[in-house]
């Protein structure tokens, strides 16, 4: 298993005779497979909520889903559950796939009851599934259907940052309308995992279906994005680098020696991380010139191997005398992605302010570029809930929901 890196600028070409040009650097990222497949064992933790309010239809579904995942991990493949209410316990303890029946049996004795505490489920996630990390793919499920009312939310957001840095990712699931959104995308986004909103019970079986397929195409683990840029080039000052898919993403940048790095967690062999770095880029002679080197350093579970590092992927322009300017369709996709998710959020600051009209006028932007990257399930949504504003209607917490998780990722709530 090996890292496939394309970086690819907005405008290969540069004006030779201009102080300054102002750049998008597109990175897409992936794990690429060898000539034989190589099977990474998992280590899947399931943070499950059984407060009262996942009484009846929503906690038989979660059930269900749990116990369909059980049958798809494979032997050698580790699992734990942890359910809570305003407390947390271990259901399965930490163990490799042996006797199926037995642990689904566990998961069915879930009932409903008490309130709901995020932050002592995910501490013992992260005791459980650090207990099964070495040479695996470490990911967890944190399902809640809640608002944290007996836990700390700025503890649940430490808890994110200390499982990054004990190399486990974590997806949030938000179940139903009335879950926190801030505090489950924050998770997600510090354990460098996704966020999925299950509306609807009978949605729950898919969505986590598409996770785990989504984990199984892990190839490498504990990626970092490095940096080395050249003396005239620099990264903007303002949010200078986000993912943009699968999800999008604000990437926090560290300097690292003479180097920046970014985290991106796992590398999928299925489906590709797309980087956005915006670059302030210094005159230079005419002709090809790097303008940054690029390196991933990984994990590779497979063989055992920590801090490995890629080849070094250069990143050149052309700097020429007549310029003409030649932008490239892919990248534009990936600024309009991009766009969507900032104006998206400033709408949502505006509305927090009680500005209706500037948040119903920013949600018609946003739907206006969703249609121009050609994602049509996000501009009906976004311009739904723009003419709703304009009309003086309230926003339902769905119609919040939606237009959030629009913003960032694909909306895949009617499949």
């Amino acid at each position: 298993m090996k890292v496939g890196l394309q970086p690819l600028l907005n405008d290969g070409n540069l004006d030779a005779t201009q102080s300054t040009s102002q750049r998008q650097l597109e990175i897409s990222v992936s794990a690429v497979p060898g000539e034989f497949v190589e099977n990474v064992p998992l280590n899947l933790c399931l943070i499950l909520d059984h407060s009262g309010s996942m009484n009846g239809r929503p906690l038989e579904t979660v059930k269900q889903a749990a116990g369909q995942l059980v049958d798809k991990l494979k032997s050698g493949d580790r699992l734990s559950v942890i359910m809570f209410d305003h407390r947390a316990k271990v259901l399965v303890a930490n163990q490799t796939i042996e006797d199926r029946k037995k642990i689904k049996d566990q998961i069915n004795q879930l009932k409903a009851d008490g309130g709901t505490a995020i932050d002592e489920g995910l501490r013992l996630g992260i005791e459980e599934m650090a207990k099964g990390k070495k040479d695996a793919i470490s990911q967890a499920f944190l399902l809640t259907d809640g608002e944290n009312e007996h836990g700390d939310n700025e503890k649940c957001l430490k808890l994110a940052q200390l499982a990054a840095g004990y190399k486990l990712t974590l997806n949030s699931l938000g179940f139903g309308v009335h879950w926190n959104q801030d505090v489950l995308e924050k998770i997600a986004d510090a354990g460098s995992g996704t966020l999925s909103y299950i509306e609807k019970p009978e949605q729950a079986v898919d969505a986590f279906g598409r996770l785990f397929n989504r984990i199984q195409s892990v190839g490498l683990t504990n990626a970092y994005l490095l940096f080395s840029l050249m003396p005239k080039v620099r990264l903007a000052e303002l949010k200078p680098i986000a993912q943009v898919f699968p999800d999008t993403i604000e990437l926090p940048v560290q300097p690292e020696g003479d180097k920046f790095s970014v985290r991106l967690g796992d590398l999928m062999t299925a489906q590709q991380r797309v980087i956005l770095a915006n670059l302030y880029i210094g005159q230079m002679p005419e002709g090809e010139q790097t303008l940054a080197n690029l390196q991933v350093r990984y994990d590779d579970p497979v063989q055992g191997k920590e801090g490995l590092l890629s080849e070094v992927f250069p990143v050149t322009g052309n700097f020429v005398q007549n310029y003409q300017p030649n932008l490239n369709p892919q990248v534009q996709k990936s600024i309009l992605a991009l766009a969507k998710y900032r104006q998206t959020q400033i709408a949502e600051t505006k509305l927090q302010q009680g500005d209706r009209t500037g948040a119903a006028t920013m949600l018609q932007t946003a739907a206006k570029t969703a249609l121009q990257m050609g994602d049509k399930g996000a501009a009906t949504v976004l311009q739904t809930s723009a003419t709703r504003l304009q009309e003086g209607q309230e926003l339902s917490e769905a119609d919040r929901k939606k237009t959030r998780i629009v913003s960032k990722t694909i909306l895949q709530s009617d499949s």
